[in-house]
């Protein structure tokens, strides 16, 4: 039986998003056992209206909500009833709880794994991963990292291919993920110290299947499993990506609404269409793994509905299963 805490009050839709998650997260995954952390009145009148295995599915009472606008540090120090301090606390505490996940404040999340849950040793920085879907059907990519570090040694950017390698494959089942590095041109004398450095480092790391610099272009392209960067750089790439998705979709729906010919064509073409809407939705990909922490932590989108939520925890326990913590650990002490 793995074991995952949810911050139940985390996030735009919650509660409601993270019980209906969490409810069929125990529905589908027969050796899970969730921990709903949460305000238990509002919590157990959601669980009242939902069918599932009780023995499963407990309640931790916590009256507090840490919110976007609290400062990260000053929350996790304060807000001790809160729903994410008293899952990290139930985390800490409790060896048998293997995993968090959370959509509630992404600086919180990052301060409370540093001051309750700890790195694995020889691991020099924790880093988010998440994961895009790319033009190939059923193919990911991820992008290590998308905004924990915003400075970034050659070193760190090695240890996030590393650590994002084994996640795919662990967690995923991807053998021998090819990795790129983010750059300005795909040539190896390209970018910065920091790049130039980095490039040399992954050449030479067996344990990493180095396919050389990437363009921001290419990211969707399929031909990479994992692109390695900054916090700072891969923060942009992520969210300009996401937001061109987005924008691309609306200007294709104007253009379809645009005229009667052009509607037609839209019904003709509508489930194509929303074949492709389907596969960009990142709801359907759970959340940015902070990989490096000493126990599995999953942060996702602020806005998720309860099909992300169940994803993000389908993701964590996915994370427990592989033994992906026990296998960076041996990794970095080896």
């Amino acid at each position: 039986m793995i074991k995952i805490v949810v911050d139940a009050m985390g996030g735009d839709n919650s509660p409601s998003a993270n019980v209906k998650g969490a409810v069929r997260a125990i529905n589908e995954i027969k050796d899970a056992e969730l921990v709903l952390v949460g305000e238990e009145t509002q919590l157990n009148a959601l669980l009242a209206t939902e069918s599932y295995d009780k023995a499963r599915l407990s309640v931790l009472n916590a009256t507090e909500v840490i919110s976007c606008n609290d400062k990260p540090t000053e929350a996790i120090r304060n807000k001790k009833d809160s729903s994410m301090c008293k899952a990290f606390e139930l985390l800490h505490s409790d060896e048998s709880a293997r995993a968090m996940v959370t959509i509630g404040s992404t600086g919180a999340l990052l301060a409370g794994t540093v001051m309750r849950v700890g790195r694995i040793k020889g691991v020099k920085r924790p880093a988010f991963c998440p994961i895009l879907p790319t033009v190939v059907p059923g193919k990911i990519v991820a992008i290590c990292d998308s905004g924990a570090n915003v400075d970034c040694d050659p070193q760190w950017l090695r240890q996030f291919a590393v650590m994002g390698s084994l996640y795919l494959n662990k967690a995923f089942g991807i053998e021998n993920p090819r990795v790129a590095l983010l750059n300005v041109g795909v040539e190896e004398e390209k970018g910065d110290e920091l790049r130039k450095a980095a490039y040399q480092l992954l050449k030479d790391t067996p344990s990493v299947n180095f396919a050389g610099n990437m363009e921001s272009r290419d990211l969707l392209s399929g031909d990479f499993d994992l692109v390695v960067c900054d916090g700072f750089a891969g923060n942009v790439l992520l969210k300009s990506t996401e937001g061109a998705c987005l924008e691309l979709m609306r200007m294709i729906k104007r253009a379809m609404m645009s005229g009667f010919t052009s509607k037609i064509g839209a019904l003709l073409t509508k489930k194509k269409l929303y074949e492709v809407k389907d596969r960009m939705d990142y709801n359907k990909y759970g959340g940015a793994v902070l990989l490096g922490a000493a126990k599995t932590v999953v942060k996702g989108h602020g806005s998720s509905n309860d099909e992300a939520v169940f994803h993000c925890i389908e993701q964590a326990y996915k994370m427990e299963a592989g033994g992906l913590v026990d296998a960076i650990a041996a990794e970095m002490q080896g």
